[in-house]
């Protein structure tokens, strides 16, 4: 990766954070992106000349164009994009607010859009690599979390259909699929509804249980590295990929609606009390 450049999305915190100082320990330079300046200029300060940050919302093309440009005139180019700018809100489609779904669809799924699109130039000029973050959400249904859901579920998608419209230009796609991730967005939910924090209690294997930032990020690493076209963290959930089909059809749906008739009202009397659409301490656009 020496002498490579990563152009970040959500990068002022958690994953976008550390995949950019694992970079830039292997020689990487990187431009990081996000909403929040001051952690941005501290993580920028931190890495060196290695590092320019920009701030600007996924959701506005004209501030990703802007971080395009900065970043080319700063490194000479862009060799790889990490679209990992997400965010989660809290409600159901029944309880709660309804803008903040929107805004949560909007982020993750259309700013990934946007991120690719102000960055395709750039990229196919290097026959780069694009990283983009879905996750393991986009392989089953959790109630409660339908905007996070259907737009994972659309970056997968999205990364599929354009990894075929990039490769005559050497361009290379992956996504990533992650289950629950040590961050701030995760701990936040935690904090905020019990009733997750008890689901995952229930929850098999690796579903269960959270994983160490610092490892998510050095599976990003290696992935761009390798140019992978899929990246599970962990690796089992490579399982949960598999058995979407069974997850999502009759029988899987039985299972899952008799879970949900007790566990969503206890969910939506939880949104009623906490009268908010996102985590306390997750900023708009950070995971």
């Amino acid at each position: 990766m020496k002498d490579s450049v990563l152009f970040i999305t959500g990068a002022a915190r958690g994953i976008g954070a550390h995949t950019a100082r694992l970079a830039v320990a292997r020689g990487a330079r990187v431009a990081l992106v996000g909403l929040e300046p001051d952690l941005l200029a501290d993580l920028a300060a931190s890495l060196g000349d290695a590092a320019r940050w920009f701030e600007a919302d996924v959701t506005d093309q004209a501030a990703l164009d802007a971080a395009v440009r900065g970043t080319v005139e700063a490194f000479g180019g862009i060799d790889t994009v990490v679209a990992n700018a997400g965010i989660a809100n809290r409600g159901t489609i029944a309880v709660g607010d309804l803008e903040a779904l929107v805004r949560t669809i909007d982020v993750n799924l259309i700013g990934t859009v946007r991120t690719v699109g102000a960055t395709v130039a750039a990229v196919s000029a290097r026959r780069g690599y694009y990283l983009l973050v879905s996750s393991a959400a986009a392989f089953a249904a959790l109630p409660g979390m339908s905007g996070y859901c259907a737009a994972k579920a659309g970056v997968e998608h999205f990364g599929n259909a354009i990894r075929l419209e990039l490769a005559h230009r050497g361009v290379a796609v992956g996504t990533a699929h992650m289950t629950w991730v040590d961050t701030d967005m995760v701990r936040d939910v935690k904090d905020d509804l019990p009733s997750f924090r008890a689901a995952l209690d229930r929850m098999p294997g690796p579903f269960g249980r959270s994983v160490p930032v610092e490892r998510c990020a050095a599976a990003f690493v290696d992935a761009i590295a390798r140019r992978r076209r899929r990246v599970y963290v962990p690796r089992s959930i490579v399982l949960a990929a598999a058995a979407r089909t069974v997850a999502n059809g009759p029988l899987g749906g039985w299972v899952s609606r008799r879970a949900a008739a007790t566990s969503v009202p206890e969910l939506e009397e939880q949104l009623h009390a906490l009268g908010r659409g996102y985590g306390r301490n997750t900023a708009p656009q950070t995971r």
